[in-house]
């Protein structure tokens, strides 16, 4: 059975960095699976993929050598156990405020005796190149679960939250934190509430031996956040990398609405 090798390195203390597919394009997520990311999460929250598509993009990243993960539209069985029966390796749960969230999605990701998983499918067997029988049994010690930091009620409860038996790693969503706080939503601030809050939820994961992570902008960024701790580094997105190019090339040859025109 394939090694899940992001939740090996997070697990080695190592950083896994990967980006989140913003785009329901299985050819972008095949084309990006070859780039050398450790991980790329289909982003299914704010995306409107159906089933289907996530799961040829799932294959298609499995079959380029990179660990699909899912970030699942809420904390439920029925998201969790689609995205997995649909051949993620992993899932990044929203919104985990609670203890009692925590160990819902504990519970929706693992089988039992470590959850309440139903057992079913084959999808997610052949991108763990192996048969149902021998993914069943060992997808507890492979699937990689990482819960989501992106509200002040969550950081005033995240030790609790990273008590659980079963979490691999807890990610920071700068944007709906910041938002949380009252603050205009943006990938960093300044501002000591926002610092103070990542700071704890990074102490907080290593003291609970489970993976800090944080959404980036740039490797720069990544960069320092390595330096400081972060594992679990998601940088841009698939139509960030897309448009930002395609921008500074529409600017270079004086086109778009605000440039000064040059042909």
């Amino acid at each position: 059975m394939k090694t899940n090798t992001a939740r090996e390195r997070l697990r080695a203390g190592l950083p896994a960095i990967g980006t989140w597919l913003t785009m329901p394009c299985p050819i972008t997520a095949h084309l990006l699976s070859k780039i050398g990311f450790h991980w790329l999460t289909v982003e299914m929250e704010h995306i409107p993929y159906n089933w289907e598509t996530a799961a040829q993009c799932f294959a298609n990243i499995a079959s380029g050598g990179t660990v699909p993960l899912a970030r699942v539209p809420w904390n439920t069985g029925e998201n969790i156990k689609r995205a997995l029966d649909g051949g993620a390796m992993g899932v990044v749960i929203p919104m985990v405020n609670t203890k009692a969230e925590a160990e819902a999605a504990v519970e929706f990701t693992r089988f039992h005796p470590l959850g309440q998983r139903s057992v079913g499918g084959y999808l997610h067997s052949l991108n763990h190149d192996t048969d149902p029988a021998e993914y069943f049994a060992r997808a507890n010690d492979e699937v990689l679960l990482v819960v989501m930091a992106e509200h002040v009620k969550g950081i005033a409860n995240i030790d609790d939250i990273l008590s659980v038996p079963g979490i691999d790693g807890v990610f920071i969503g700068p944007n709906d934190l910041l938002n949380s706080m009252g603050r205009k939503p943006s990938f960093h601030s300044d501002a000591a509430e926002f610092t103070d809050a990542v700071e704890h939820v990074r102490v907080t994961a290593k003291k609970r031996g489970v993976a800090s992570g944080i959404h980036v902008i740039n490797p720069d960024v990544a960069n320092h956040r390595i330096a400081e701790g972060f594992q679990f580094l998601a940088m841009g997105s698939d139509a960030g990398f897309m448009l930002s190019n395609a921008t500074e090339a529409a600017k270079t040859l004086g086109l778009g609405p605000k440039a000064a025109a040059k042909y």
